[in-house]
Formats: C-alpha cells, sequence, structure tokens
C-alpha cells in the first residue's frame, strides 16, 4: 500500500485511487467517451481530409449523377449499342455526294459514325423527300437510320418539322431517338434563349438529363466550334460536341462536316445515342449552309 501522508484517500491503492477518480470525474476520462457518436453528430466532417484548408459547404446542391450514369448490365443493352457502351469518343463524319459537289444541290445526308481510332461502328442514312430538302432545307423534316456494319437498323431518329426561330418559343425544335427502332430511347428539345442556342436531353420517360449549350456564334471561323453538355444546373461540363473546322474550300463548295463527341464512358447508352440524334441535329440547323461553316 503507498501512502498519500494526510490526504483523505490515504488508505487506498493507486488502483482504488483510480477507480474512485474515474466515478468522481467521468467527463474527464477519455476512456468514457463515446467518439463515433460524436463524429456523427459532426457530419460536415466525415470525409473531410486533416490538413484541408477547405471545409465542406453544407448548403451547397449536389445534382444526382443516376439519371445519365450507366445503371443497366450489358446483357440488358438496346441491341446493336453494346460497342457504343464502351466509347467516350465519337467521330461523326458527312459523307459528301458527288451530285452536291459538282452541282451544289442538297442531297439526302450521311454520315460514318466512327471511334477514336477512325474505325466505323455505324452508319447513318437521312429519308425524306426532294421538296423537304429544296423548299425547308434546314428546317426539314427527316428520319434518320443508324445501322450497324452487319446493316441491322440500331438507331432510329425522327425530327417534325418546326420552327427553329426565338420569336416562335411553342414550336422550337425536338427530335425523337429510339433505339432499337420503335422503343423510346430518349428525346432532344430545343430550350428558348434569346443569345445562346440551348437544348435538354431527355429520357424515355420524357425526364430531363442533360443540357447542351452553344456558343453565341457558330460561323468558327477557322476554328472549332463546340457545344458543351452540362449538367442540368448548367454548372459543370461532363463533355461536348465539336463541330471540326475541315477548311475553306470544304466548308463552301461541300457542305461536309466533321463532327467530334466527347462524353463520359459511363454514360447511359441510350443518353449517348440520344447526344448523336443531338448532333444531326446540330449539324442541320447551323451547318447546313455552306457560309454558315466558315
Amino acid at each position: 500500500m503507498t501512502s498519500l501522508g494526510g490526504h483523505p484517500l490515504a488508505d487506498v491503492t493507486w488502483v482504488e485511487y483510480s477507480e474512485k477518480s474515474k466515478a468522481a470525474f467521468p467527463a474527464l476520462c477519455t476512456e468514457n467517451v463515446d467518439w463515433e457518436s460524436q463524429r456523427q453528430t459532426n457530419p460536415i466532417f466525415k470525409d473531410h481530409l486533416p490538413g484541408s484548408s477547405d471545409v465542406p459547404q453544407q448548403n451547397t446542391p449536389v445534382e444526382p449523377t443516376s439519371l445519365w450514369k450507366q445503371a443497366s448490365h450489358t446483357h440488358s443493352l438496346p441491341p446493336g449499342l453494346e460497342y457504343l457502351n464502351q466509347l467516350d469518343q465519337i467521330i461523326i463524319h458527312q459523307q459528301v455526294e458527288l451530285l452536291e459537289a459538282i452541282l451544289g444541290r442538297e442531297t439526302s445526308s450521311k454520315y460514318e459514325i466512327k471511334n477514336q481510332l477512325g474505325q466505323r461502328v455505324y452508319f447513318a442514312v437521312e429519308e425524306n423527300g426532294c421538296c423537304d430538302r429544296r423548299l425547308c432545307s434546314p428546317l426539314r423534316a427527316f428520319t434518320m437510320r443508324v445501322a450497324d456494319n452487319a446493316g441491322r437498323e440500331v438507331i432510329r431518329v425522327t425530327r417534325p418539322l418546326r420552327c427553329s426561330s426565338c420569336c416562335c418559343p411553342c414550336l422550337l425544335q425536338q427530335l425523337e431517338v429510339q433505339s432499337p427502332p420503335g422503343t423510346i430511347a430518349g428525346y432532344v428539345v430545343q430550350n428558348w434563349d434569346p443569345f445562346l442556342p440551348k437544348f435538354t436531353i431527355q429520357n424515355q420517360s420524357k425526364e430531363d438529363v442533360l443540357k447542351i449549350i452553344g456558343p453565341y456564334a457558330t460561323c468558327g471561323c477557322f476554328e472549332d466550334v463546340d457545344f458543351e453538355v452540362k449538367t442540368l444546373n448548367e454548372t459543370t461540363t461532363i463533355g461536348k460536341i465539336s463541330k471540326y473546322w475541315s477548311g475553306f474550300v470544304n466548308d463552301v463548295f461541300t457542305n461536309t462536316a466533321n463532327f467530334g463527341i466527347q462524353v463520359p464512358v459511363d454514360l447511359d447508352v441510350r443518353i449517348k445515342a440520344v447526344i448523336i440524334g443531338a448532333c444531326f441535329l446540330i449539324d442541320l440547323m447551323f451547318f447546313e449552309n455552306s457560309l454558315d461553316g466558315l
């Protein structure tokens, strides 16, 4: 036994003294503190890294990505889009018709859809009447059929005849994308804006998923023209549709267009198909006339 002199606890051992102290002053004993519950009462610091100078903001809105990220398994993908599921870069090259190049007359548009290595994975052909192309040109209604290398139609894009002027906000452009044909994959809807070209990507349930916002001037003299793919709050850019400048001669005399699409690889494959449809719409609306592509 260790003596503590004239202290009231002089006749107790150190072990007994320690136990009595814990009972008398429980708030000072770290062994009695539930650190897990203390951490949960301050969720703002839950994922805060030590040494970081920025404390996470409690009221910062976080937009869910479940609307546009791929949630389906490979075996449930639309037939023919399995390869598209692996791509984050898509090249769309418009084919030049000899008659169009010589006579300057507009013919049905044809596109090759390629991967980043330049290998063709799909081929698209526009279907409509000659009068539509001659009289309504950039506003014309069309059905774009997209087939794989085996000739199987995997995507169908349908565009009705509508207006594109900001003076008629109730009749703006829209198109429907099906994949496989007969099954809705999503929609592209033009939004009214007095200055910028804006579109909304919708899923098969007509729920808004993403935004596409273009530049004020789409002429793109000697440079590429980018249409950014953004989240619905328009604060985060997740991809873009780029119209590549192909040179003065090509743009003036042939109307040929080369586009590049960059999207997250985990983007829902149906939304990728809808963005391809949006690229066709952007081409006809802004780059159909020769001098628009300079």
